[in-house]
């Protein structure tokens, strides 16, 4: 009888998406019918995230960096303004500062949790001249809500508006005064914006949102998705009515710069299948979030490898596993566990190099090693392993013990 070895197992990679025989369906339906794209299937994707996080307005669009962009235009920051993001996040998160001219200001975060804390925001503020900051933009980071009451109190002192970041967190929620609330669907932010990458809970190719219960926003957001191109309230009115009075069926004004970042029907059917499921794929990672600390906790000793800390009355959604692992204590590098876990056939992955490091902002803003400690003593320990729903027990349990290896070197 042939025994099994490393390259006869499935590889299993940090995340990745579950694609069934019903989204199948819904996308043929949508290549079958008459509209590809700008038709029916965006509203009633729209429509379905709404009720899901019980936000008032859902504006789709082509990713989440096009959905943090979108927020920062519909808010109006733009130069001479300051937005403040945490510096353990996807580029993203300070770039769409960047594209309309404002500057960014980093806060560090909770090594603990990887989380944007009121206090530290309020130290980030303190940085920052007087009333230049326009927005904060705190991270939902792995999955997991920040203290977004907190925040909001530091930020609403400071005259800041809050855009969550909340790709990471579609069906998290916190619970405040015997109440729970969800990410994207409550008022502590202006604006909360989501993506649909693959790897993320509701997996579209690409995709993207932007929830809010401002429905002038909303409106905002939907003209500047299109180019900027509006279709009422016009300026020209000479040339948008005709000579009996009614307006040029035609017609149509730029009356604002906007960008190409509208969502296909295609995408918006995959979307409308999977947020369907998005319930269950949140309490299945749970589950398997459960699983892994019980099993890193038999393992290891609690100051070695230990799982990102979680905050009370809070559901995390846990897009990402992260670890965070005292690799001097066992004398190995962590490209070298990497490297050792990838030949198991385990993928891992690193979230985030801080971004107040990455040459573009140390170039921008003048920031080096060293300005934020928090930020800066996760990035060395942290490692993101296996965590997506079609994971089971066994897999779990593959990926510690391949862990325990390469860490101990005992490949």
């Amino acid at each position: 009888m042939k025994t099994a070895t490393k390259k006869d197992k499935k590889f299993l990679p940090y995340g990745r998406q579950q694609i069934n025989e019903d989204d199948l369906r819904a996308v043929a339906k949508v290549l079958k019918s008459d509209w590809l794209t700008q038709g029916p299937t965006i509203n009633e994707f729209e429509c379905e995230i709404a009720e899901q996080i019980g936000a008032a307005e859902v504006v789709a669009c082509c990713n989440g960096t096009a959905a943090l962009h979108l927020s920062m235009m519909a808010l109006g920051v733009g130069p001479g303004d300051v937005v403040v993001t945490s510096s353990i996040t996807f580029m993203a998160s300070a770039n769409c500062a960047r594209f309309v001219g404002a500057d960014v200001v980093f806060a560090d975060i909770d090594p603990q949790t990887g989380l944007m804390t009121p206090e530290l925001l309020e130290k980030a503020l303190r940085k920052t001249p007087e009333g230049k900051a326009k927005a904060i933009i705190p991270v939902h980071f792995a999955g997991q809500p920040v203290d977004l009451p907190g925040i909001f109190d530091v930020a609403d002192r400071h005259g800041a508006k809050i855009v969550d970041d909340a790709c990471h967190a579609i069906g998290a929620s916190f619970e405040l005064d015997g109440k729970v609330e969800q990410v994207g669907g409550n008022r502590y932010s202006v604006m909360s914006a989501f993506s649909f990458h693959p790897v993320k809970h509701i997996a579209m190719g690409e995709g993207g949102a932007v929830a809010t219960n401002d429905g002038l926003l909303a409106k905002r957001l939907r003209c500047l998705r299109t180019h900027g191109i509006q279709r009422e309230r016009f300026l020209n009115t000479e040339m948008a009515v005709a000579a009996d009075g009614q307006l040029n069926p035609w017609y149509h004004e730029l009356q604002q710069l906007g960008f190409n970042y509208r969502l296909s029907d295609i995408h918006a059917a995959l979307g409308c299948s999977q947020a369907k499921k998005l319930r269950a794929n949140v309490e299945r990672r749970n589950e398997l979030a459960s699983f892994y600390r019980m099993l890193l906790a038999e393992r290891f000793d609690e100051d070695e490898v230990v799982p990102l800390g979680v905050r009370p009355r809070v559901v995390n959604a846990y897009h990402l596993f992260v670890v965070r692992i005292d690799f001097e204590k066992f004398d190995v590098d962590r490209a070298t566990v990497m490297n050792r876990l990838r030949e198991a056939g385990i993928g891992t992955q690193v979230h985030y190099i801080p971004v107040h490091l990455q040459p573009y902002y140390r170039q921008h803003g003048g920031t080096g090693p060293g300005d934020f400690p928090g930020a800066e003593h996760y990035y060395r320990q942290a490692l993101s392993i296996p965590m997506y729903p079609a994971l089971t027990e066994e897999d779990c349990t593959r990926v510690v013990d391949e862990l325990e290896k390469a860490l101990k070197g005992s490949h």
